[in-house]
């Protein structure tokens, strides 16, 4: 990076910090942005002048809100709700709503700002938003979280709308709390409207829609790897994380070939070095989805290890695919697995690994597809979803596993267009720089808004 360069994201980044004090993520995924985005600015000086970078980290809206409800003892519980609705530069806002007792707003504007560029790569009218609630859905009772989800809505319903924000689920928030959501929304509005993606199936859901995220990010991941003339069959792959994401990726990288030796949870992370076949895959699922069980189970019954508090990043492979939380690959983890033989690393989570770890893969030159590139296929196919609601149609599975596979071959060719230098390909600066673009030039055209 030039100096000049330098000096411009260091200010930049002090007034950013200054004026969003003690939010360490949102700074965090601004940085990542900035470094690549300030050069380019550089050369293009009509964004300078529109100031388009320092709009852009700040969001058009921050909605805070009380959530009174009422548990099964008829005591009256109150939780803080959140809306972060980044841009709708090149469409109505679009992200998830998190239900988690960690949700505060330093990580909800983080994922807010990412969504904005992770929904312009798709190349579908969608802008940013994120949202949530520091509610715990774990160990209520099914009449708990329905309470909660109607009250959620009850305040949400007047700032959202097809046209207007149309948020989907996220960690916490799953098909039951979304088709409860949309309930309440029906109820008090009284129309039938693509307000909300991720339904059921029987009122406006689509399908793959449960698995895009995670197939996406491993067609990204086969994409970089065909790119370079290499495939994914026979390579040996970490997972982390076991819910949807992750059971996904498993589903697909074994499909393509790939052996998938971990999974993990907060408990810590299994190792079998036969693989994670199909049969394992569905002792999993029917274990995390509907007994909601331990990782550890799986060890105790196949008599593999199991790494008690622990991460996957220690174990020899050729490809990771984080596809638990943020900042869950620390810099020192990230160089462990570049010097045990990891050739690749595809994002399912969003921003799993910290600024070092970043620095490293990009000196290391292994292939590196950042999450709002390699996870994108879950919005994309929510974004069909909206598309679907708006024709009052529905797409066969292989229509959109088709229009899938189009998309994130879209994000991938996009990414070696604005991220080739010196003979590589920079996927980070790629994916940064277009979905830039598209919303830097909407916000242009539209004027000083």
């Amino acid at each position: 990076m030039l100096t000049a360069d330098q000096e411009r994201l260091d200010c930049f980044m002090i007034g950013l910090k200054r004026r969003n004090p003690s939010e360490p993520e949102f700074a965090q995924a601004v940085y990542e942005v900035a470094l690549d985005v300030i050069p380019f600015i550089r050369l293009n000086p009509i964004y300078e002048e529109n100031r388009v970078l320092e709009r852009l980290t700040e969001p058009d809206r921050v909605l805070i809100f009380r959530v009174n409800w009422e548990d099964d003892k008829g005591n009256m519980r109150a939780n803080r709700g959140y809306r972060v609705q980044q841009s709708n530069a090149i469409g109505p806002y679009k992200g998830g709503i998190r239900f988690h007792r960690d949700v505060q707003l330093d990580t909800l504007k983080f994922l807010a700002f990412e969504q904005t560029f992770k929904n312009s790569l798709t190349g579908l009218p969608m802008g940013g938003a994120k949202g949530g609630a520091d509610f715990n859905p774990k160990g209520k009772s099914e009449r708990e979280v329905m309470r909660f989800c109607q009250r959620f809505m009850s305040v949400l319903a007047r700032h959202i709308g097809p046209n207007t924000d149309v948020p989907a689920g996220d960690i916490g928030v799953g098909a039951r709390e979304v088709s409860y959501m949309f309930g309440q929304y029906k109820h008090m509005v009284n129309e039938f409207t693509g307000v909300l993606t991720g339904k059921g199936l029987s009122f406006g859901g689509s399908l793959i829609r449960t698995e895009a995220t995670g197939y996406g990010t491993v067609y990204m991941l086969e994409n970089m790897l065909r790119y370079h003339a290499q495939g994914l069959d026979g390579k040996v792959a970490l997972v982390s994380g076991s819910g949807n994401v992750a059971q996904y990726s498993v589903e697909k990288l074994t499909e393509l070939g790939a052996k998938v030796v971990t999974m993990s949870d907060s408990s810590g992370t299994i190792y079998d070095p036969d693989g994670i076949n199909e049969d394992k895959l569905s002792y999993i699922k029917e274990l995390k989805n509907i007994r909601r069980g331990r990782i550890a189970e799986y060890a105790e019954h196949y008599k593999v290890e199991f790494h008690e508090k622990s991460r996957p990043w220690i174990i020899p492979c050729d490809l990771a695919v984080p596809c638990a939380t943020q900042n869950e690959i620390s810099g020192k983890e990230a160089k462990n697995m570049i010097k045990n033989g990891c050739i690749a690393v595809a994002e399912g989570a969003n921003m799993p690994t910290v600024q070092d770890g970043v620095d490293a893969y990009l000196a290391a030159g292994i292939f590196y597809a950042p999450s709002k590139a390699a996870n994108a296929g879950g919005v994309a196919v929510s974004g069909l979803e909206m598309t679907q609601n708006s024709m009052r149609m529905s797409w066969s599975r292989d229509e959109l596993d088709r229009r899938l596979h189009a998309i994130m071959q879209e994000i991938h060719d996009k990414c070696v267009q604005y991220g080739k230098e010196n003979g590589k390909v920079n996927y980070r600066k790629g994916a940064n720089i277009a979905g830039f673009i598209r919303v830097a030039d909407a916000l242009v055209s539209c004027g000083n808004i």
